[in-house]
């Protein structure tokens, strides 16, 4: 029976996330709809037991969470842009999905869910860095819904003994992150237009920065999650990235090198939703879990451009 539970498991951080346990020789269980994740990402990860559902249907999560200790629920609808389109499916595929899972997860006896929280709860409050005691300010109905998402991981933990812990990412990349979809991270659509000789967009000015997280970072402050004792972690929230941060014109500078290619941006109108900057405070995470960043964002963007050069 397999111990630990990946939701979002075709997707690009929750396959990282279930290929880090593989190696180590754990069971793991992965369950994903496939509306945003990839079959093919699931190459490579054929000792995972997985299971083709729909968090939104209760009897899906109940199939998920039979048996598991540990879930890392990492499926979400993503993207700002897609919620402003569509406020109910993210609704449904963040929220409702959530509270299906920690249903089930109690009532199959789950030790304890780590959920994916987003940096997007804080808005576009001037405040920085962007510390778990800053009041939300969500800006987009993907944030109200990450953020609702983690009052139910809080509650569950407060009212029915269900271990938890979020994680909010901040903006994070890497390989196996989807580069053809316009839901896409900036930098995965940033690399693949570079590196096909294709001019990016940048919606507003370019100087607006992002604490950008590579995918080993996330991967490893998960494990910790996993390991961390209940007293010290459970119904705490925390911010997980690398405590700096990049405009995107500098990553288009950095690019130029990396691909080869003398890009020149094409400007457009800001989009509805986007906040201007983000950084984060990561010194709770490295207090209860002991996180530090284990890959610089110029060498994760490295990686990330020889992955989409030789690998997508």
């Amino acid at each position: 029976m397999p111990r630990y539970l990946v939701t979002g498991a075709a997707g690009f951080i929750g396959r990282s996330i279930a290929a880090a346990l593989l190696a180590r020789g754990e069971s793991v269980r992965g369950i994903d709809n496939f509306i945003t994740g990839r079959r093919t990402n699931l190459d490579g990860l054929e000792a995972m037991e997985f299971v083709e559902g729909d968090l939104t249907q209760p009897a899906d999560c109940e199939k998920a969470c039979h048996g598991i200790e540990i879930a890392f629920h990492e499926a979400a609808l993503a993207s700002v842009p897609r919620s402003v389109a569509n406020p109910g499916a993210t609704n449904a595929h963040c929220v409702d999905a959530t509270l299906n899972l920690l249903v089930a997860a109690h009532a199959a006896g789950v030790r304890r869910v780590i959920y994916a929280g987003s940096s997007s709860a804080y808005g576009d409050t001037p405040a920085l860095p962007k510390r778990e005691d800053m009041l939300p300010n969500p800006i987009s109905p993907y944030a109200v819904a990450k953020l609702a998402a983690e009052h139910y991981m809080r509650v569950f933990a407060r009212v029915y003994g269900l271990e938890t812990v979020v994680l909010r990412y901040f903006n994070v990349f890497g390989p196996y992150q989807d580069p053809t979809s316009h839901y896409s991270g900036v930098l995965a659509i940033f690399c693949r237009m570079m590196l096909a000789g294709e001019h990016p967009t940048i919606y507003g000015d370019g100087e607006q920065s992002r604490d950008f997280t590579y995918i080993d970072n996330v991967v490893h402050a998960n494990l910790l999650a996993a390991a961390a004792p209940a007293e010290k972690v459970s119904g705490s929230m925390m911010n997980v990235a690398t405590g700096s941060s990049i405009t995107l014109n500098q990553i288009v500078n950095l690019l130029r090198d990396l691909t080869d290619f003398n890009a020149v941006p094409v400007y457009a109108e800001s989009r509805s939703g986007d906040i201007r900057d983000s950084l984060a405070d990561i010194h709770l995470a490295k207090e209860l879990l002991g996180y530090e960043p284990q890959v610089s964002f110029r060498e994760g963007l490295k990686r990330t451009v020889d992955w989409y050069r030789t690998g997508f």
